[in-house]
Protein backbone atom coordinates (compact mmCIF):
# COMPACT_ATOMS: atom_id res chain seq x y z
CA UNK A 1 0.00 0.00 0.00
CA UNK A 2 1.57 3.38 -0.77
CA UNK A 3 2.37 5.70 2.29
CA UNK A 4 -0.11 8.12 1.64
CA UNK A 5 -2.77 5.95 1.56
CA UNK A 6 -1.44 4.47 4.41
CA UNK A 7 -1.02 7.71 6.67
CA UNK A 8 -4.90 8.69 5.41
CA UNK A 9 -6.33 5.41 6.82
CA UNK A 10 -4.46 5.97 10.49
CA UNK A 11 -5.86 9.79 10.22
CA UNK A 12 -9.18 8.46 9.28
CA UNK A 13 -9.18 5.45 12.37
CA UNK A 14 -8.13 8.21 15.04
CA UNK A 15 -10.54 10.59 14.22
CA UNK A 16 -13.52 7.93 14.03
CA UNK A 17 -12.44 7.10 17.35
CA UNK A 18 -11.67 10.77 19.03
CA UNK A 19 -15.11 11.46 17.34
CA UNK A 20 -16.70 8.07 19.33
CA UNK A 21 -14.53 9.05 22.69
CA UNK A 22 -16.62 12.59 22.85
CA UNK A 23 -20.23 11.97 21.25
CA UNK A 24 -20.54 7.94 22.34
CA UNK A 25 -22.48 5.90 19.84
CA UNK A 26 -26.13 5.23 19.23
CA UNK A 27 -27.75 1.73 20.82
CA UNK A 28 -31.62 2.49 19.09
CA UNK A 29 -33.08 4.05 22.20
CA UNK A 30 -32.33 8.02 21.72
CA UNK A 31 -34.43 10.35 20.48
CA UNK A 32 -37.59 8.36 21.88
CA UNK A 33 -40.12 9.64 24.03
CA UNK A 34 -41.69 7.24 26.83
CA UNK A 35 -45.54 7.21 26.57
CA UNK A 36 -47.00 9.20 29.40
CA UNK A 37 -48.74 7.25 32.31
CA UNK A 38 -48.03 4.08 31.80
CA UNK A 39 -48.84 1.94 35.27
CA UNK A 40 -46.08 1.02 37.05
CA UNK A 41 -45.54 -2.95 37.63
CA UNK A 42 -46.62 -4.28 40.68
CA UNK A 43 -44.02 -3.71 43.13
CA UNK A 44 -42.15 -1.04 41.84
CA UNK A 45 -40.48 1.26 43.93
CA UNK A 46 -41.44 5.31 43.38
CA UNK A 47 -39.13 6.83 40.86
CA UNK A 48 -37.22 10.21 41.39
CA UNK A 49 -37.20 11.59 37.40
CA UNK A 50 -35.09 14.44 39.08
CA UNK A 51 -32.07 12.01 40.24
CA UNK A 52 -32.55 8.61 37.96
CA UNK A 53 -32.77 6.94 41.21
CA UNK A 54 -35.59 5.18 42.99
CA UNK A 55 -36.75 5.63 46.48
CA UNK A 56 -38.57 3.04 48.67
CA UNK A 57 -40.28 5.82 50.79
CA UNK A 58 -44.17 6.02 50.36
CA UNK A 59 -46.19 8.25 48.40
CA UNK A 60 -47.18 10.66 50.60
CA UNK A 61 -43.77 11.46 51.89
CA UNK A 62 -42.60 12.09 48.12
CA UNK A 63 -45.62 14.69 48.00
CA UNK A 64 -44.47 16.03 51.63
CA UNK A 65 -40.32 15.96 50.07
CA UNK A 66 -41.32 17.58 47.16
CA UNK A 67 -43.55 20.37 48.76
CA UNK A 68 -40.54 21.49 51.00
CA UNK A 69 -37.85 21.10 48.81
CA UNK A 70 -38.91 21.44 44.76
CA UNK A 71 -36.51 19.34 42.47
CA UNK A 72 -35.59 20.56 39.27
CA UNK A 73 -38.18 22.19 37.50
CA UNK A 74 -40.88 20.82 39.37
CA UNK A 75 -42.84 22.41 41.84
CA UNK A 76 -46.01 22.42 44.99
CA UNK A 77 -47.69 25.60 44.87
CA UNK A 78 -48.81 25.71 48.70
CA UNK A 79 -50.23 23.76 51.23
CA UNK A 80 -53.04 23.41 49.86
CA UNK A 81 -51.81 22.10 46.60
CA UNK A 82 -49.93 19.59 48.90
CA UNK A 83 -53.10 18.46 50.79
CA UNK A 84 -54.74 18.08 47.56
CA UNK A 85 -52.42 15.45 46.59
CA UNK A 86 -52.68 13.59 49.46
CA UNK A 87 -56.34 13.31 48.81
CA UNK A 88 -55.19 12.02 45.42
CA UNK A 89 -52.71 9.36 46.86
CA UNK A 90 -55.18 8.15 49.52
CA UNK A 91 -58.17 7.44 47.35
CA UNK A 92 -55.37 5.56 44.66
CA UNK A 93 -52.63 4.25 46.61
CA UNK A 94 -50.87 3.48 43.03
CA UNK A 95 -50.34 7.24 42.16
CA UNK A 96 -46.39 8.56 42.22
CA UNK A 97 -45.72 12.26 42.31
CA UNK A 98 -42.78 12.12 40.55
CA UNK A 99 -43.89 9.80 37.71
CA UNK A 100 -47.15 11.94 37.59
CA UNK A 101 -44.78 15.12 36.85
CA UNK A 102 -42.64 13.24 34.35
CA UNK A 103 -45.51 12.36 32.93
CA UNK A 104 -47.34 15.22 32.33
CA UNK A 105 -43.94 17.11 31.03
CA UNK A 106 -44.32 14.15 28.08
CA UNK A 107 -47.59 14.89 27.61
CA UNK A 108 -47.20 18.58 27.36
CA UNK A 109 -44.57 17.99 24.51
CA UNK A 110 -46.75 15.33 22.81
CA UNK A 111 -50.07 17.50 22.62
CA UNK A 112 -48.57 20.98 21.87
CA UNK A 113 -46.78 19.74 19.09
CA UNK A 114 -49.05 16.98 18.06
CA UNK A 115 -51.74 20.02 17.65
CA UNK A 116 -49.11 22.14 15.79
CA UNK A 117 -48.97 18.65 13.35
CA UNK A 118 -52.13 18.26 13.62
CA UNK A 119 -52.04 14.60 14.74
CA UNK A 120 -56.32 13.80 15.86
CA UNK A 121 -54.87 10.24 16.40
CA UNK A 122 -52.50 10.95 19.46
CA UNK A 123 -54.59 14.19 20.62
CA UNK A 124 -57.77 11.47 20.47
CA UNK A 125 -55.71 8.95 23.62
CA UNK A 126 -54.45 12.22 25.69
CA UNK A 127 -57.44 14.12 25.48
CA UNK A 128 -60.46 14.36 27.12
CA UNK A 129 -63.54 14.19 24.81
CA UNK A 130 -64.56 17.63 24.95
CA UNK A 131 -60.82 19.01 25.03
CA UNK A 132 -60.21 17.15 21.81
CA UNK A 133 -63.42 18.64 20.03
CA UNK A 134 -61.59 22.04 21.18
CA UNK A 135 -58.51 21.19 19.33
CA UNK A 136 -60.22 19.29 16.55
CA UNK A 137 -62.23 22.50 16.12
CA UNK A 138 -58.67 24.64 16.07
CA UNK A 139 -57.19 22.16 13.34
CA UNK A 140 -60.07 22.08 11.02
CA UNK A 141 -60.29 26.30 10.93
CA UNK A 142 -56.40 25.90 9.99
CA UNK A 143 -56.36 23.74 6.97
CA UNK A 144 -59.75 25.28 6.01
CA UNK A 145 -57.47 28.32 5.69
CA UNK A 146 -54.66 26.42 4.30
CA UNK A 147 -51.92 27.70 6.83
CA UNK A 148 -49.75 24.88 8.43
CA UNK A 149 -48.03 25.71 11.65
CA UNK A 150 -45.12 24.34 13.44
CA UNK A 151 -44.03 24.64 17.04
CA UNK A 152 -41.20 22.94 19.00
CA UNK A 153 -40.43 23.02 22.56
CA UNK A 154 -37.25 23.89 23.81
CA UNK A 155 -37.64 23.35 27.65
CA UNK A 156 -40.12 23.23 29.96
CA UNK A 157 -38.70 25.39 32.69
CA UNK A 158 -41.14 25.32 35.68
CA UNK A 159 -43.90 22.58 36.45
CA UNK A 160 -45.94 23.23 39.19
CA UNK A 161 -49.14 21.70 40.83
CA UNK A 162 -51.45 24.46 41.69
CA UNK A 163 -54.32 22.09 42.87
CA UNK A 164 -55.37 19.30 43.00
CA UNK A 165 -58.26 16.97 44.66
CA UNK A 166 -60.86 13.55 44.48
CA UNK A 167 -64.11 14.18 43.82
CA UNK A 168 -66.63 11.17 43.69
CA UNK A 169 -63.55 8.81 42.51
CA UNK A 170 -62.18 11.49 40.20
CA UNK A 171 -59.35 12.91 41.03
CA UNK A 172 -57.89 16.10 39.52
CA UNK A 173 -54.37 18.21 39.27
CA UNK A 174 -54.47 20.73 37.52
CA UNK A 175 -50.65 22.15 36.96
CA UNK A 176 -49.01 25.43 35.61
CA UNK A 177 -46.49 25.09 33.16
CA UNK A 178 -43.94 27.63 32.02
CA UNK A 179 -42.13 26.74 28.73
CA UNK A 180 -39.80 27.95 26.09
CA UNK A 181 -40.79 27.01 22.74
CA UNK A 182 -40.41 28.02 18.59
CA UNK A 183 -43.77 28.35 16.80
CA UNK A 184 -44.73 30.21 13.35
CA UNK A 185 -47.87 29.67 10.93
CA UNK A 186 -47.23 29.92 7.14
CA UNK A 187 -49.79 30.51 4.63
CA UNK A 188 -51.07 28.74 1.92
CA UNK A 189 -48.19 30.08 -0.03
CA UNK A 190 -45.59 29.09 2.26
CA UNK A 191 -44.96 33.05 4.00
CA UNK A 192 -44.64 33.46 7.49
CA UNK A 193 -47.75 34.93 8.84
CA UNK A 194 -47.32 34.54 12.77
CA UNK A 195 -44.11 33.81 14.60
CA UNK A 196 -40.41 33.01 13.47
CA UNK A 197 -38.52 29.96 13.16
CA UNK A 198 -35.54 31.55 15.14
CA UNK A 199 -37.77 33.21 17.99
CA UNK A 200 -38.01 31.69 21.12
CA UNK A 201 -41.62 32.46 22.83
CA UNK A 202 -42.32 31.79 26.13
CA UNK A 203 -45.64 29.99 26.97
CA UNK A 204 -47.37 29.62 29.98
CA UNK A 205 -50.41 26.98 30.29
CA UNK A 206 -52.48 25.71 32.93
CA UNK A 207 -53.71 22.30 32.30
CA UNK A 208 -55.67 19.92 34.49
CA UNK A 209 -55.51 16.12 34.31
CA UNK A 210 -58.25 14.15 35.85
CA UNK A 211 -58.34 10.09 35.85
CA UNK A 212 -61.07 7.93 37.56
CA UNK A 213 -59.07 6.57 40.90
CA UNK A 214 -60.71 3.00 40.46
CA UNK A 215 -60.69 2.71 36.55
CA UNK A 216 -58.48 -0.11 35.07
CA UNK A 217 -57.15 2.62 32.38
CA UNK A 218 -53.80 4.58 33.65
CA UNK A 219 -54.10 7.67 31.74
CA UNK A 220 -54.50 10.99 33.13
CA UNK A 221 -56.55 12.61 30.49
CA UNK A 222 -56.19 16.85 30.05
CA UNK A 223 -59.47 17.61 30.98
CA UNK A 224 -58.75 21.30 30.57
CA UNK A 225 -56.71 24.09 28.97
CA UNK A 226 -56.53 27.18 30.02
CA UNK A 227 -54.21 29.74 28.64
CA UNK A 228 -52.27 31.58 32.40
CA UNK A 229 -51.29 35.38 31.69
CA UNK A 230 -52.39 38.04 29.05
CA UNK A 231 -49.79 38.26 26.20
CA UNK A 232 -49.41 34.48 25.92
CA UNK A 233 -48.52 33.32 21.99
CA UNK A 234 -51.96 31.50 22.63
CA UNK A 235 -50.77 28.61 21.06
CA UNK A 236 -52.83 25.79 22.31
CA UNK A 237 -56.79 26.27 22.02
CA UNK A 238 -58.43 27.85 25.46
CA UNK A 239 -60.97 24.58 26.09
CA UNK A 240 -62.45 26.19 29.37
CA UNK A 241 -65.10 28.79 26.90
CA UNK A 242 -66.03 25.41 25.35
CA UNK A 243 -66.41 23.20 28.42
CA UNK A 244 -68.13 25.28 30.54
Amino acid sequence: MPPDLIIYAIVTVGLILWLRSILGTRNGDEGSRPAPYLRPEPGARNADPAEGTQSSIGPEDLITELASNPKGNAFIQDKMAEAGLLEVVAADRTFDINRFIQGAQDAFVYIVESFADGDRETLKNLLSPAVFDAFDEAISAREESGNVMHTEINAIKRVEIVSAGVEKRLAKITVRFQAEEVTYTKNGEGEIIEGHPERVTQMRDLWTFSRETRSRDPRWLVTETLVDSQGDNDTIPDSSAVIH
